[in-house]
C-alpha cells in the first residue's frame, strides 16, 4: 500500500510533463513506464480489497494439506476408490486428520508412486484442498484486476499484462511459434503414452487418446521428467539423473547452491554477496508455513539478494537452484541501472537466464567433470538418454507453459463466463496438452487454483517465452564460447568469452527494449524469438521418436479419453435454472407489456376516428 501511494505521487508528477515530446529516448522510455500506474490506480478500499485478496489466495493454497491415501476403506461395489465419499463431512468422524504438504510429502508421491489408485486420489485431494476453495475469490480478483488494467487505458488485465512484450501482436506470434513446435510435442506424447501403457495398461491409458494427467509423475503434468523408470530408451546406458550421487557423496542444500555459485563465476561472473548466504531460505523451516514455492528476491539496495526454496537433495533442485540463481545474477548485473529500468528486457529473458547454464550444467560430461557422474561414453545411446530426459522437461513443459495464460487471458476479456471456468480449462488442456483429468470434473471444482501462479497472481507466458529465448541464448552462448559439434553436447562452462556476452546483455536490464537486447546477443541477425535453435538441439531426438512411433497414433482423439473430463455440477444446473427462468419471466413480461401497448394504441386510434 506504501507503495501504491508513492507510486501515485510519481505518476502525478510525471504527467504534468508533455513527456511523449522529449528527445532523450532513455528518458522518453523512463516516463513510458512511470506514466502506467498498474493496479496502484484503483481506490485506495478496491486497492487493499485486492491485495489482501491475493494474499488470502495465496495462504490457502501453501497452508493446503491433505489427508494419507487409505487403500482398505471406502471402496465401491465394482472395487474402485470412492472418491466423492472420501472429501465428504464424514471424513472427520472416521478421523482423517489432513498433515500432507506439496512439498515435501505430496510432491513426492507424485513423482515415486506407481499405483494409480494412490496417485488418482492424491490429485484430487490437492485440488479439493488448494483449488476449489478459491473459485469465488479468483472470481472478485478478476473483477479487481480488469477494473485497475481499464482505469490504465487497457481493455483488461490480460491486455495490461502482453504489454510488457511492448509486442504488437502478442497472441498471433506465440501461435506462431507453438504450430512450428506442436509435431515434436506430439511425437513425444506418442511415445510416453505407449511407455506408460505397456505399465498400467489400455484400459488406464487409451491407445490413441489423452494421457491421464495423474500418470506422468507432476501434479500437473507440466514436466514428465518423474516417468524416466519408465520410459527412458535405452535401461542401462547412462542417466543424467544424478540424485543417488549427490545423496551417495554427501550432498546438502548448501553444497549445492554453492555448485551452481561456481557455474556462474567461472564464467566470469559475479559471486553471490554474503548477505545472501545469511538471509536466503534455502531448507524448509520446521517452526512455520511457507510457501515452498522457489523464488528469487531482489531487495533493490544493490547489496541484497536472497532465494527463498525448501530445497531437497534432487537433480531437479539442483536444476531449480541454477534457475533461481539465474535470476539473481540477472538482478546483479542490472544493479547500476535507473531504479526504473532494474528488470528483465522482458519477463521470459528473467526467467531464461539461470535455464541456460542449466543446459550446460546437465549435459554428461560435464557431470562428469564435477565427479557426478563416472564412466560418460559418447554413444549414440547415451546421447538419446541424454535428449529424452531433456525433452521429458523442456518439451513437455511447452503447452502447459502455454495455455495457462490464454486460460486467464480469456477469463479477464470475458469470453470464458464464470460457469465455464473449469470447463474451458481442461478443454485447453485437452486440445493443446492432450491429458485428460482422471475422474469427472465440474464447475464446482477451480482445478486452475491449484496451480501456485494463478491464486499468486503471477503470469505464466514468460515461461513457454523462456523455454524459446533459452535455445536461443545457448546457441549464441555456444558460438562465444568457440564450441564445435551438435548443439546438445555444448558446455560453456569456464568460458569467459561467453560470460561476456551474457554480461553485456544482462546489464542493460529494462533499458532497451528486449528486441534490441536480442539483437546484440546474436550480433544483429535477428530481433525475434525464433524456434530454429530447440529444434536443432532435439534433432536426433526427433528423428528417433519417429522412428520408434511408426504404427502408433500420432496426436490424440479426445472422444477416447478414459474419463470425459467435464460433467455438469449441481450448482450449474440450479444456475441455468434460475436463468432460464429469469429469462421466460423477463419474455412473458415484455410480451404483456407489447400487447398492452398494442391495445391502448389501437383504443387511442378508435378514440380519434369516432372524434373526427
Amino acid at each position: 500500500m506504501e507503495w501504491s501511494e508513492f507510486h501515485r505521487n510519481k505518476w502525478k508528477q510525471a504527467t504534468t510533463f508533455a513527456w511523449k515530446n522529449f528527445t532523450n529516448p532513455l528518458v522518453r522510455r523512463m516516463f513510458s513506464f512511470v506514466t502506467v500506474l498498474g493496479k496502484a490506480a484503483l481506490p485506495k478500499e478496491k486497492l487493499q480489497e485486492l491485495s489482501e485478496l491475493v494474499q488470502d489466495m495465496k495462504t490457502t493454497y501453501s497452508t493446503a494439506k491433505i489427508c494419507k491415501y487409505d487403500s482398505t476403506q471406502r471402496r465401491l461395489p465394482n472395487g474402485d476408490y470412492d472418491y466423492y465419499a472420501d472429501f465428504d463431512a464424514e471424513d472427520n468422524e472416521i478421523g482423517c486428520v489432513p498433515t500432507l504438504s506439496l512439498e515435501p510429502e505430496v510432491t513426492q508421491i507424485m513423482a515415486r508412486s506407481r499405483d494409480p489408485e494412490e496417485l488418482r486420489y492424491v490429485w484430487r485431494a490437492w485440488r479439493e484442498a488448494a483449488g476449489k476453495p478459491l473459485r469465488h475469490k479468483y472470481i472478485r480478483f478478476v473483477q479487481l484486476a480488469n477494473e485497475a488494467a481499464r482505469l490504465n487505458g487497457f481493455e483488461d488485465a490480460g491486455a495490461y499484462w502482453r504489454s510488457d512484450y511492448e509486442t504488437d501482436d502478442l497472441h498471433k506470434e506465440l501461435q506462431e511459434l507453438w504450430d512450428v513446435l506442436r509435431p515434436l510435442y506430439e511425437h513425444l506424447h506418442a511415445y510416453v503414452r505407449k511407455k506408460l501403457r505397456e505399465k498400467y495398461g489400455e484400459k488406464v491409458v487409451p491407445r490413441s487418446g489423452p494421457i491421464p494427467a495423474h500418470l506422468l509423475g507432476n501434479m500437473w503434468a507440466q514436466t514428465w521428467t518423474h516417468t524416466q523408470d519408465l520410459t527412458i530408451p535405452y535401461p542401462g546406458r547412462t542417466s543424467v539423473d544424478v540424485t543417488a550421487s549427490l545423496l551417495r557423496q554427501g550432498y546438502m542444500p548448501l553444497h549445492m547452491f554453492r555448485l551452481a555459485e561456481e557455474f556462474f563465476t567461472s564464467l566470469g561472473l559475479d559471486p553471490m554477496p554474503l548477505g545472501f548466504w545469511q538471509k536466503s531460505l534455502i531448507v524448509k523451516p520446521t517452526d512455520r508455513e511457507v510457501v515452498c514455492h522457489a523464488s528469487a528476491w531482489d531487495f533493490c539496495n544493490g547489496i541484497d539478494y536472497r532465494i527463498k526454496q525448501c530445497t531437497r537433495v534432487t537433480t531437479e533442485d539442483l536444476i531449480t537452484i541454477h534457475h533461481e540463481m539465474g535470476h539473481i545474477q540477472y538482478d546483479i548485473q542490472y544493479r547500476n541501472q535507473p531504479f526504473i529500468f532494474r528488470d528483465g528486457a522482458n519477463p521470459g529473458f528473467h526467467e531464461a537466464v539461470g535455464d541456460v547454464l542449466a543446459l550446460s550444467a546437465s549435459t554428461p560430461h560435464h557431470l562428469q567433470s564435477i565427479g557426478l557422474l563416472e564412466n560418460v561414453d559418447d554413444s549414440y545411446e547415451t546421447d538419446i538418454n541424454f535428449l529424452f530426459t531433456m525433452a521429458l522437461d523442456k518439451i513437455a513443459f511447452l503447452p502447459f507453459g502455454y495455455l495457462v495464460d490464454l486460460w486467464r487471458w480469456e477469463v479477464f476479456s470475458g469470453k470464458t463466463g464464470e460457469l465455464s471456468l473449469n470447463r474451458r480449462w481442461w478443454e485447453l488442456r485437452l486440445s493443446l496438452q492432450g491429458v485428460s483429468p482422471p475422474l469427472p470434473r465440474d464447475e464446482d471444482d477451480f482445478d486452475p487454483g491449484a496451480k501456485f501462479h494463478i491464486p499468486a497472481n503471477v503470469p505464466y507466458i514468460r515461461y513457454f517465452i523462456s523455454f524459446i529465448v533459452q535455445f536461443q541464448f545457448h546457441a549464441e552462448l555456444c558460438k562465444a564460447a568457440g564450441h564445435v559439434g551438435p548443439l546438445h553436447h555444448c558446455d560453456i562452462y569456464r568460458s569467459h568469452k561467453a560470460g561476456t556476452l551474457l554480461r553485456n546483455v544482462l546489464s542493460l536490464g529494462k533499458s532497451r527494449p528486449w528486441t534490441e537486447a536480442l539483437l546484440i546477443l546474436t550480433s544483429g541477425k535477428t530481433s525475434k524469438l525464433d524456434v530454429k535453435p530447440i529444434l536443432e538441439y532435439f534433432a536426433p531426438l526427433i528423428a528417433w521418436l519417429k522412428s520408434q512411433n511408426r504404427g502408433e497414433f500420432v496426436g490424440w482423439r479426445v472422444s477416447e479419453a478414459i474419463v470425459q473430463p467435464v460433467r455438469t455440477s449441481n450448482a450449474s444446473v440450479i444456475t441455468g435454472v434460475i436463468l432460464a427462468i429469469v429469462a421466460v419471466v423477463f419474455f412473458v413480461v415484455v410480451i404483456v407489456a407489447v400487447v398492452r401497448k398494442i391495445r391502448g394504441t389501437g383504443k387511442a386510434l378508435h378514440a380519434v376516428t369516432q372524434g373526427s
